[in-house]
């Protein structure tokens, strides 16, 4: 049984027609009206205290965001997730990131294989791998211990691990050297060894196809850094990989024992806690690793079974729907008040947008709705010192999900109370602002005083945990992940494909020997493409003149 296409379900119809009443409304309103609200719109579940009560909604909002994930039938589109169905339509895969955390001994069959086995036979793998890194047990072509690890990857190869190791490097070991390339930019591999010793230097190639022309081409590059430096017969030695392909990983001069495998059910923006977070795992320790796991997976049980409005990942996922769909905010600020989740929000760009950056249903028919928002953001207290100025003051009105601590992993002094502090100010002044009143009240000049007026009614969230842990990290990635899902499901889309990033790919394919040959070459593309290659190659070419001379 199919739902009917979105904008002719009653819940969709009854959200539009609420969602231009609530457009007149006021938090300062309905703040005034109901003195319990901010203690009653919220939710405490899994170590986050998720307070909601800033966003522009009532009781009846909430209950016909409940009635549209019926009606969208989310729960049932979860439940054949975890099941193992092929939920990815458009490659006929399953989708199961949330088998890479179910715990040992469990049991999950899907086309024929139990995948928990699978991945914890992968697991043991690593961890034996990962201990041996880290106690100088693994040596390199001259036998010196490994310093420095250097993981090449792109897109949720390179965004998962360097976000995880960033979030984490608390945890990690302070004698080792963590190091990300994803751009194909030559400078960020060049910049990336420019200090390093090759004899002590591991470098992680992450590709599930061995295929991906910029983690190829960084790869290549690190080998003849290496080789130039150690000889061919060092390879072995100074390279592992992460991918599923032996045969290209034997070729490029990995030992295929030293290969770590991953499946097709696994997308890369979901696939931190795989064999992909190999990095992570020796940075932080098996046991760090699987804390994060078994994070992950408390947040994964909490979605199956959680009531919808008692639900964090279906509520957040919800809550975006209303506000880009009904009250038409087209952007997402995610604001980590910690430093070291300050590459969150380019994960989650990804995870979102990649996600549900989609224009046409499952089924392949065209929306007539706004599917996925744009999200972005950066760090507090930094943000709030730059774009903070068009969040407050701006024309377009940004929904933010602010992400705070109780407990700081670094104190020092007044420094988190002084953090924490701008947290709850932030969200008090974009849902309440400042009047002309209360500013002639202050005694401000008629001069500037519209200049310091703030509107207000700007809707945000808090998610407040205790301190950034494993588990913790695992926990929050997870209520995102899910959250998207629950935005996908809503719109219909196919949440787990990429096409989109594929097109590109495949004109620079056709671009690159127009670019290098030395031979004139045949343009055939648009006016504008053609110019533009011309002109490179014109400048390029006078350039090999220049240095000839």
């Amino acid at each position: 049984m199919t739902s009917p296409p979105l904008t002719q379900r009653p819940a969709w119809n009854a959200l539009t027609a609420h969602g231009r009443a609530m457009k007149s409304r006021q938090l300062r309103d309905l703040f005034g009206e109901d003195p319990t609200r901010g203690l009653r719109l919220h939710v405490e579940a899994e170590g986050l205290y998720v307070d909601f009560s800033k966003n522009l909604i009532t009781d009846e909002t909430l209950g016909l965001l409940a009635q549209l994930a019926l009606e969208s039938r989310v729960g049932e589109r979860r439940d054949a997730m975890f099941a193992g169905e092929h939920v990815n339509q458009s490659e006929d895969r399953a989708v199961l990131h949330v088998a890479l955390r179910l715990p040992k001994g469990t049991s999950l069959v899907v086309d024929g294989a139990d995948v928990v086995a699978e991945v914890h036979h992968v697991l043991e793998r690593m961890a034996a791998f990962a201990d041996r890194v880290r106690v100088g047990a693994w040596r390199g072509h001259t036998d010196r211990p490994i310093k420095n690890v250097v993981n090449i990857g792109i897109g949720g190869s390179d965004l998962g691990p360097v976000m995880a190791y960033e979030a984490l490097r608390h945890y990690a070991q302070r004698d080792l050297t963590f190091r990300f390339v994803s751009n194909v930019d030559a400078t960020d591999f060049v910049e990336t060894v420019r200090d390093l010793d090759a004899e002590e230097t591991l470098f992680i190639v992450s590709s599930k196809t061995f295929g991906t022309l910029e983690t190829l081409t960084n790869a290549a590059s690190a080998r003849r850094w290496l080789v130039e430096r150690l000889g061919d017969e060092a390879v072995a030695k100074h390279f592992v990989a992460v991918s599923t392909n032996a045969a290209k990983v034997a070729a490029f001069g990995i030992d295929p024992a030293n290969m770590f495998e991953f499946w097709d059910w696994v997308g890369g923006r979901y696939s931190m806690d795989s064999a992909i977070g190999l990095s992570t795992m020796i940075a932080i320790g098996p046991a760090h690793f699987y804390e994060m796991l078994a994070g992950f997976h408390s947040m994964d049980e909490h979605f199956k079974i959680a009531p919808i409005l008692e639900n964090l990942p279906m509520l957040l996922g919800l809550l975006a729907v209303w506000n880009h769909n009904f009250l038409g905010f087209s952007t997402m600020g995610v604001m980590p008040y910690d430093q070291y989740l300050h590459r969150l929000p380019a994960y989650l760009q990804q995870l979102t947008m990649e996600s549900n950056g989609k224009h046409v249903t499952g089924r392949g028919d065209r929306v007539d709705y706004e599917t996925g928002p744009v999200y972005w953001g950066e760090p507090g207290t930094n943000g709030q010192h730059s774009f903070y100025q068009l969040i407050h003051q701006g024309t377009t009105v940004v929904p933010v999900d602010f992400i705070g601590f109780v407990n700081s992993l670094n104190p020092l002094g007044d420094h988190h109370d002084l953090l924490m502090s701008n947290v709850f100010a932030q969200a008090q002044a974009l849902a309440f602002g400042k009047t002309e009143d209360e500013l002639r009240e202050e005694g401000v000049d008629e001069r500037a005083l519209k200049h310091r007026v703030m509107e207000g009614n700007r809707p945000s969230n808090v998610i407040l945990a205790d301190e950034l842990s494993p588990h913790l990290l695992g926990r929050l990635v997870a209520l995102y992940e899910h959250s998207v899902f629950v935005q996908g499901a809503i719109w219909d889309v196919d949440s787990f494909d990429q096409w989109g990033v594929e097109l590109g790919k495949q004109l620079a394919a056709g671009i690159i020997p127009e670019l290098t040959s030395r031979a004139p070459v045949e343009l055939a593309h648009d006016s504008s493409t053609n110019a533009l290659i011309s002109h490179y190659r014109s400048l390029k070419q006078n350039g090999r003149n220049d240095d000839d001379h």
